[in-house]
C-alpha cells in the first residue's frame, strides 16, 4: 500500500468502521458473513488479511475447530480497534505484500473487499501463497471486477424512445486507479484490474480455482434505495475458493 494509500486509510477508518460492521451492513451481514462463516468452518489455522476492526476475524475464531486465528492490516486505525474489540488471538499491523509469517502457517488466508485497495498485487498474491500450507485454502472476496468497474451504474436513458433502463459498464480491460469519494469528504483509493489480471497471478503462484460464486445483491441491500431492485440482477460480489497446489 502506497503512503498515500495508507494516509487515506488511516484518515478515514471511521467510515469503515461505522459504516460496515458491527451489523451496520446489510451485505455483510446476510451475505458476506455467512458466506464466510461457510467456507472457513473446518479450518484451524487462519489469516484475515485486511481485516479492518476484524469483524470476519471474530466470526473465524467462533467457527468449530477453528484453533488460531490472526488479524492483519496496515491501517493503526483499524488494527488498533479490532485488538479492543477481540475475537482473534493476534492482531498484526502489517501489508499483504509482506506477510510476517513463516512459510505454510496456515491452512487458511481470507481477505475479503482488499485487493482492490493494493497497488502490489502480483507480491500480495504470492505472500499469500508462500505462507498457506500445501492444501490450504484462498478465500477471496472481491468488489465484482466487471460490473462494478469505474463508470458503472444504473442508467435511466429519456432520450431514446421509449426509454430504456440499463446498467452501464465502465472500461473494463483497463486497470486503473481511481480515488472515489464514497461520501461526502471520505475519499478512498481502488484499484480496477480485470478478472483474468487475478486469477493469472494467482495460477501462477500455485493456487488453483475450485470454485466461483457471483451472489446477487441481498434483500437489506435492495431496500435501501427505490432504485436498487432494478439491479437485482447484476452482481456486487464475486467469489472465489483457491487451493494451495501441493509440491
Amino acid at each position: 500500500m502506497t503512503d498515500a494509500n495508507s494516509r487515506l486509510w488511516e484518515d478515514h477508518a471511521g467510515w469503515w468502521i461505522e459504516g460496515f460492521t458491527e451489523g451496520a451492513d446489510p451485505e455483510y451481514t446476510e451475505q458476506i458473513l455467512p458466506l464466510a462463516a461457510e467456507v472457513l468452518t473446518g479450518a484451524r489455522r487462519v489469516l484475515d488479511v485486511g481485516a479492518g476492526d476484524g469483524q470476519i476475524s471474530r466470526l473465524a475464531a467462533r467457527l468449530p475447530g477453528v484453533e488460531h486465528v490472526v488479524a492483519l492490516d496496515p491501517t493503526w486505525n483499524q488494527i488498533r480497534v479490532a485488538a479492543a474489540r477481540g475475537g482473534a488471538d493476534g492482531f498484526v499491523r502489517a501489508g499483504a505484500d509482506r506477510l510476517p509469517f513463516a512459510d505454510g502457517t496456515f491452512d487458511a488466508v481470507v481477505a475479503c473487499l482488499v485487493f482492490e485497495h493494493i497497488d502490489a498485487v502480483d507480491e500480495a498474491t504470492a505472500e499469500v501463497a508462500r505462507v498457506l500450507a500445501p492444501g490450504g485454502r484462498f478465500h477471496f472476496f472481491l468488489n465484482h471486477p466487471l460490473l462494478q468497474t469505474p463508470g458503472s451504474g444504473w442508467i435511466d436513458d429519456h432520450v431514446l424512445d421509449p426509454p430504456e433502463q440499463y446498467w452501464r459498464v465502465g472500461p473494463y480491460l483497463t486497470e486503473q486507479a481511481t480515488i472515489e469519494e464514497v461520501e461526502p469528504g471520505v475519499r478512498i483509493r481502488f484499484v480496477h484490474r480485470p478478472l483474468s489480471r487475478y486469477v493469472n497471478a494467482l495460477v501462477a503462484c500455485g493456487l488453483w480455482l475450485e470454485q466461483m460464486h457471483e451472489p446477487a445483491p441481498p434483500a437489506g441491500f435492495l431496500a435501501l434505495a427505490p432504485e436498487y431492485p432494478d439491479a437485482a440482477s447484476v452482481p456486487r460480489l464475486l467469489y472465489l475458493s483457491l487451493i494451495k497446489r501441493p509440491g
